[in-house]
C-alpha cells in the first residue's frame, strides 16, 4: 500500500473514533431542559414521553466497543501500513509465485511474525501429514478402489482440478475429459502421476503459412475422414498427400502418440474425440493457428503424497470397474 492511501486510512479512521467518543459523552448529559424521569409534555393517545437517560449497561457497552476498537487497531493491521504490535497478519501479501510464498513463510517464522495462513498450513501438515503418508505407502491400483482413499482423492480433485476439468471430470473445450479413458500422455498410474507431478506443455504449430488456405481446407478434409466423417474425396486425397508433416507426432495412420509410443502428447485423430472441437471450422482453426495447452505441475503445491492419492482418484474416474 502506498503512503498516500495509508495516510488516507489514518485520517478517516482516527477522527471517526474521536467522534464516537464525543457522541457518547454528549449523550450522557441532559440537554432537553427537563429533569430526568419527568415528562416532556409530549403526549399522544394518552402516552406521555419521559426524559429517560440511556440504560447504564447500554452506555457501558458503547464504551467497551470503543475501547475494543482502539485495542484492535493497535494490535492488528487496520491502519494503513501499520502492522500492529502483535505482529499478526492473515497471509503474506504481494506473493506472485510458489517460491516467493516459501521465502515469505520462512522469513515470517524467522522474525517471529504470526501469519495466520502459514500457521494453519503448518497445523494441517502436523495433523493430516501422517494420514497422507500412510496412503502413499500403498499402490495406486489398490487406492483406486478404496472407499476412504477415494473420498480424500475426490476432495483434492475438487479443490485443485475441477476448475478446468469440471466437477464431473468430463472436461470442457481445451481441457480433457478424464472419464473416457482417452489419454494424450498415457493412462497408466505411473503416467497419470507423472502428469500430475510435473505438468504438461503441449504445442501444436500453426500451418497456415506452410499450407495456405487451400491446403488448410484439404488437410481439414483428410483429418475429418480419419475420424470416419463423410468429406469431399478430392480434398481428402490432397490432404493425405500433405499429412506427412503431421505424421512425426500423430503417426502416419493418425492414431496419435500413445499408439506409437511417442512422448509428444499428440491426440488420436481417428477416434472422433476432440479437445478443441471436431467441427470443420474448429479443425481449420487448429490447423491455422495451432494450439498451446498447459497443465500445471502439482509437485510443489500438493506434494508427492497428495499427488499419489489424486492419481488413484483420476485413474478410477476412467476405470470404474475393478479389473485387478
Amino acid at each position: 500500500m502506498s503512503s498516500f492511501w495509508s495516510l488516507w486510512i489514518w485520517v478517516f479512521t482516527l477522527p471517526v473514533l474521536v467522534l464516537c467518543l464525543v457522541l457518547i459523552l454528549w449523550n450522557l448529559k441532559n440537554y432537553v431542559g427537563v429533569p430526568e424521569d419527568e415528562t416532556t409534555d409530549h403526549e399522544v393517545d394518552g402516552l406521555k414521553e419521559l426524559n429517560n437517560p440511556l440504560p447504564k449497561w447500554w452506555t457501558y457497552m458503547f464504551f467497551a466497543t470503543l475501547i475494543w476498537s482502539i485495542f484492535y487497531l493497535a494490535a492488528y493491521p487496520g491502519l494503513g501500513n501499520y502492522k500492529g504490535f502483535l505482529g499478526w497478519s492473515s497471509s503474506n501479501q504481494g506473493i506472485k509465485s510458489l517460491e516467493e510464498s516459501r521465502q515469505a513463510t520462512q522469513l515470517a517464522l524467522a522474525e517471529g511474525r504470526r501469519v495466520q495462513l502459514d500457521l494453519e498450513n503448518i497445523k494441517a501438515d502436523e495433523v493430516y501429514g501422517p494420514v497422507f503418508q500412510q496412503f502413499a505407502q500403498r499402490e495406486v491400483l489398490d487406492l483406486a478402489y478404496d472407499t476412504e482413499a477415494l473420498k480424500i482423492g475426490q476432495r483434492l480433485y475438487l479443490q485443485n482440478c475441477a476448475l478446468c476439468h469440471g466437477s464431473d471430470a468430463r472436461g470442457q473445450r481445451g481441457f480433457p475429459n478424464l472419464t473416457d479413458n482417452d489419454w494424450l500422455y498415457g493412462g497408466t498410474p505411473d503416467k497419470i502421476k507423472e502428469t500430475l507431478l510435473y505438468g504438461r506443455k503441449a504445442a501444436m504449430p500453426g500451418w497456415e503459412a506452410a499450407l495456405g488456405d487451400q491446403g488448410i481446407k484439404e488437410m481439414t478434409a483428410y483429418v475429418l475422414q480419419l475420424s470416419g466423417r463423410a468429406v469431399n474425396e478430392k480434398d481428402a486425397e490432397a490432404g493425405k498427400a500433405k499429412f506427412g508433416m503431421c505424421a512425426a507426432c500423430h503417426g502416419a495412420d493418425g492414431r496419435g502418440s500413445i499408439a506409437h509410443n511417442l512422448p509428444f502428447g499428440a491426440p488420436n485423430l481417428t477416434d472422433n474425440i476432440w479437445l478443441y472441437g471436431g467441427s470443420s471450422a474448429a479443425i481449420e482453426e487448429t490447423l491455422r493457428n495451432g494450439r498451446y495447452g498447459v497443465m500445471p505441475a502439482f509437485k510443489q503445491t500438493l506434494g508427492e503424497d497428495k499427488v499419489h492419492l489424486l492419481t488413484a482418484y483420476v485413474y478410477r474416474l476412467a476405470n470404474p470397474e475393478d479389473l485387478r
